[in-house]
Formats: C-alpha cells, sequence, structure tokens
C-alpha cells in the first residue's frame, strides 16, 4: 500500500528520523495558514508548496513551487490543488492532486553547503535479505543514475539474524564523504531510517533527497513509503491512511470482494483461482492470439457472489471482447464453480461478451455437464489447451 509524502515523514518522525516539517492543507486558505504557522514555529520565511500524489517526478510535472510570501503560497497551492499532475511515474493520463504539503525551507544559508544524497531501504529478493541502496546523487532518478554512473551506486546487505550494525551505518556515512557532524548524524539517521522500515513491515523506504543542511544536520526532505498490504493487519493505524483516491476505481471495488484484480490493456478478460494459475491463464491467452485484459484471482473458494462480483469487475473494462474462466478444483469442487457461474450469469442478466469456462479438477465432468446443460451462452472446456482454442475461435468471430 502505497502512502504520500506527509504520512511517510510522519511515521519517520515517530521513529526519530529528522524530516523536513510541513503541515498539509487541502485548499489554498489552508495552505496560507500553514505557512503562518511554519513562520512561527521554525522561522521559515520562504515556504514549499508540494503535491501529494502517489508518484515520484512531481517536480519535474509543475508539482512543487518554491513561495516566498503569503500571497505567493495562495497563487500557487491554488495552481496545484486541483491539477491534473503528469509525471513519469503517472502515465500520460496523470493524476488529480487534491492535496499539498507545505513544507519549511531547508535550504537555508550556513557555514557549509548543502549536498543531497539517495537513500534507500528495500527488500533483495534474489537474496532474501534486506539491503540499504544509497547514492551520492540524490535529488535525481535513481534509474539514471544507475543506467549512466552505476559506480555512483552502493549496497549495504543487512544480515537478517543481527540486523543493521554499527559500522555498516558508518560506512553508508564514509561512502557519502561526510565527515565531523555530519557524518555522526548520518549514522543516526540511517539507524533511524532502518527501524522505521522494519517495524512498519514495509516494503520500501524510499528518501530522495536526503539532505545536509548548512550546519551539518541530516534530514528526509521526501518520503516515498510503501506498506506490506500483508502486513497491515498488526498495523490499523497505517492501514487507515489508505487513500482510495489515489488507486484504480476497479482496484478498490474489487479489493472490497476480497478479489485480486490488476487492469491490463487487453481484450480477454479473466477469471482464475491461484496466482500462479492466473498467470498461466494470461500466457495462454497471449498464445491464443488474445491480449489479459486482467489479473483477476478469485481465491480458493470461488462461488455465485465471488464470481458474480468478478463478472461485474471485468464487465466495467469496455475493451474486453471475451472472458476466460479458468478455475482448478481442489479447495473448491468444480460442479459448485459451475452452478455459481450459471447463477451469477442468471442474476446479472445479459452479458454483452462469449465466456469460456474451463473447470478441472474434483468434479470437473459433472462441473462440465451443468454447463453445457444451462442453455446459456457458455463454452465450456476441460482441458486448457481446449479452452485456447475456444478464445481464438470468439475473438474471430
Amino acid at each position: 500500500m502505497n502512502i504520500h509524502e506527509y504520512q511517510g515523514k510522519a511515521i519517520l518522525k515517530s521513529f526519530g528520523v529528522r524530516v523536513q516539517e510541513g503541515i498539509v492543507a487541502d485548499t489554498p486558505e489552508q495552505a496560507v495558514e500553514a505557512a503562518k504557522k511554519l513562520k512561527q514555529e521554525y522561522n521559515s520565511d520562504w515556504v514549499v508548496i508540494k503535491a501529494q500524489i502517489h508518484a515520484g517526478g512531481r517536480g519535474k510535472g509543475g508539482g512543487v513551487k518554491l513561495a516566498k510570501n503569503l500571497d505567493e503560497v495562495r497563487e500557487k497551492s491554488e495552481q496545484i490543488i486541483g491539477m491534473q499532475l503528469i509525471t513519469p511515474q503517472t502515465g500520460p493520463e496523470g493524476k488529480k492532486v487534491n492535496k499539498v504539503l507545505v513544507a519549511q525551507d531547508v535550504y537555508y544559508p550556513g557555514e557549509s553547503e548543502t549536498k543531497e544524497f539517495y537513500v534507500s531501504v528495500l527488500l533483495d529478493r534474489a537474496k532474501g535479505r534486506n539491503i540499504v541502496m544509497y547514492s551520492t546523487e540524490g535529488g535525481m532518478d535513481i534509474e539514471e543514475v544507475a543506467e549512466h554512473t552505476p559506480h555512483l551506486i552502493f549496497k549495504e546487505e543487512i544480515d537478517p539474524k543481527v540486523g543493521l550494525q554499527a559500522f555498516q551505518a558508518r560506512k553508508i556515512a564514509f561512502n557519502l564523504g561526510l565527515s565531523g557532524d555530519a557524518f555522526k548524524d548520518m549514522t543516526k539517521f540511517i539507524a533511524a531510517l532502518y527501524k522505521a522500515y522494519e517495524n512498519t513491515d514495509s516494503s520500501m523506504f524510499e528518501i530522495n533527497p536526503v539532505l545536509k543542511t548548512s550546519d551539518n544536520k541530516i534530514m528526509a526532505v521526501d518520503a516515498k513509503v510503501n506498506l506490506d498490504d500483508n502486513g497491515l493487519f498488526r498495523h490499523p493505524d497505517y492501514a487507515a491512511m489508505r487513500d482510495t483516491s489515489e488507486e484504480d476505481p476497479t482496484e478498490v471495488e474489487a479489493s472490497k470482494s476480497n478479489l485480486n484484480y490488476v487492469k491490463l490493456d487487453g481484450n480477454v478478460g479473466c477469471m482464475v483461482n491461484g496466482a500462479g494459475l492466473a498467470m498461466a491463464t494470461m500466457d495462454i491467452i497471449k498464445i491464443a492470439g488474445g491480449e489479459p485484459a486482467n489479473f483477476l484471482d478469485v481465491g480458493g473458494t470461488a462461488n455465485a457472489e465471488t464470481v458474480k462480483a468478478g463478472f461485474n469487475i471485468i464487465l466495467s473494462d469496455p475493451n474486453v471482447k471475451a472472458i476466460l474462466i479458468n478455475i482448478f478444483g481442489g479447495i473448491v469442487r468444480c460442479d459448485r464453480v459451475a452452478q455459481g457461474v450459471i447463477d451469477a450469469y442468471k442474476e446479472i442478466g445479459n452479458i454483452p461478451v462469449p465466456i469460456i469456462v474451463r473447470l478441472q479438477g474434483t468434479n470437473a465432468v459433472e462441473a462440465k455437464k451443468l454447463i453445457d446443460e444451462s442453455g446459456l451462452k457458455v463454452y465450456s472446456a476441460i482441458l486448457l489447451k481446449e479452452a485456447a482454442a475456444l478464445v481464438t475461435q470468439v475473438l474471430e468471430k
């Protein structure tokens, strides 16, 4: 689950990570009041207005602006709130900005120069270990740094038996070229950041940039956080941070029915039980000459209600020209699924696209008989290659 920058910073701050302070605002008027409070509490004459969407590269799309007085705070907040912000991570359709973060200016003059770094904590799935990935090239797209100057990206593996060690935090600060107070502060920053990552059951904490201020303090100026959905039951306060307005409406609707759904760009909708079988089904659709319109895993207990919910979600996509239902009857009997398909079909009414149902496993023969004798416009199959042939057949019509 992705969360907003201001929410990620609040989590970081609760674990002792120094962050760029800010106040979230839904309207230009609230943004002005937020700027006044920052002036009082942090003596911040200038503030940064930052669009809050679940995507990076906001500055490139005009979603981050510096305001030097209250009039500019109002003006630039009006420009950002309600805009359709397009960044390299949103796609061409962009995302609507519903709120902004009014943040203190931390690039103040001092005895030394400011410096930006990149630091993230994430799981290296190939090695089964958490890693701290970091670079001296903060404030830039890390993908570009990796492509053009890979020698400037460092990785520190964390042994799960002992966790992050003090010498590793010092090594990171050394590789970033720090010394003195900034070196000491960076070691504390890394330790607190890793603690936040582990204790929140996160899959990623990305801070870009991490700033060394002119008075040698280390702080998070941004925060891109992804929380592991599977761990949210332990963190109801974090689960409450979910912003469904940032998600695909059909994916939100699917989650209400406990369906795992991801929209794709193809023309064949698929409804499957089990993630592995869903991937294989998508491959079969490709081989048959179609393109999968979605990933939809109904789980191991498919019944009339889940099948009906799956139909409604798939049919909400106007690009769908056919639906392939592929169920392996292990936990659930195939004849029960077949009856669920029939009941859902009758309840929904006229379904405008052909439906191929492939049921294999417990009571597969009985299930095929139910489908064949239902009188509905449903094609049945037992073998996967038969289902693939039917997909080709209906697409050619």
